[in-house]
């Protein structure tokens, strides 16, 4: 029996741009399912195949609106009582993971809340990439396979072959994401403290390190309003530096993201295609993820280890 012959790849409406470049490097047609809306908002989700048996692989990215969180879940759900063998939860961006502790009393720690709705449905896997924290893989009880965009990232950097090259964290918090790319290149890197008086609002920002006449590449996981990062190439610029680019893994680019990313000093934006763009904008490049999920996807389904792609070591 091939070992294809018993997968089957389904995507929720979130993520089908993605979904369908995955099953097309994968090598099987993606699933067919549907989602049937009421009139009053709600939505029912049902797969058109039969999958009793199948080792099911559901494609959604669980950035807003909540339908779409909402609407794995269901999938998953459907599957379960579709008789699915093995149902795997591949989340390229996995939402809410922003908030994964208590950073004031009285809020909720949305990324656990999550990961239990998740299991209470009866996903036996979860595959994502560029999780915020890597604690949050804790908050599962089933294996979690989390990628790195590093994997495509690393290769696409080295193509570019960019002289003087340093890399810079927008912030502390992605200090190690820097320092792992510098490792990995044999640079330098630098870090850029922010201060923060409320949420999405930078009020100031200081740059740790020398980028006198480097070509910066700024890394980190999210872009959301593009304050801290536009804010951190305009310091580096400022400090002598011959260019900066950004390297980000979710463009969520919410608020006046676009305007600012248009109009900031940067030469480029890389980002993947967890999330769609909004908005066309000729400084952002969009990388696909979907040879780095469609590899995982083939190496689940035939029990090979994946450990290489944890690893930006390896790259």
């Amino acid at each position: 029996m091939s070992s294809k012959s018993n997968v089957s790849i389904f995507s929720g409406r979130a993520s089908r741009y993605l979904a369908e470049k995955i099953a097309v490097s994968f090598g099987i047609p993606l699933g067919e399912s549907i989602v049937t809306e009421f009139s009053d908002g709600e939505f029912q989700t049902s797969f058109e195949d039969n999958i009793r048996g199948h080792h099911v692989f559901i494609i959604q990215s669980t950035f807003p609106p909540a339908d779409n969180f909402m609407e794995l879940l269901m999938m998953i759900d459907a599957a379960k009582r579709a008789s699915a063998r093995r149902i795997n939860a591949v989340i390229p961006y996995f939402g809410y993971g922003r908030q994964d502790r208590k950073d004031k009393p009285r809020v909720s720690i949305a990324a656990k809340m999550n990961a239990d709705l998740l299991a209470s449905v009866g996903i036996d896997r979860v595959i994502t990439l560029d999780l915020h924290a890597d604690q949050i893989q804790g908050f599962f009880n089933v294996p979690v396979d989390h990628l790195f965009a590093s994997n495509i990232f690393v290769p696409h950097i080295r193509k570019l072959n960019i002289p003087d090259l340093i890399f810079a964290s927008p912030d502390t918090g992605g200090t190690r994401r820097a320092a792992n790319y510098a490792k990995a290149l044999n640079t330098g890197f630098v870090i850029s403290y922010k201060h923060r008086t409320k949420p999405n609002v930078v009020d100031e920002i200081r740059l740790i390190g020398d980028v006198k006449d480097k070509n910066v590449i700024l890394v980190d996981d999210i872009i959301d309003t593009a304050g801290t990062i536009t804010r951190a190439a305009e310091v580096i610029m400022n400090e002598g530096a011959k260019s900066v680019r950004a390297f980000c893994t979710h463009p969520v680019l919410s608020g006046e993201a676009y305007g600012r990313i248009a109009e900031s000093p940067f030469v480029e934006v890389l980002v993947t295609d967890t999330i769609p763009l909004k908005e066309k904008c000729d400084k952002i490049t969009v990388l696909s993820t979907a040879d780095l999920f469609a590899e995982v996807i083939r190496r689940v389904q035939n029990y090979k280890s994946i450990s290489s792609l944890f690893k930006i070591s390896k790259l």
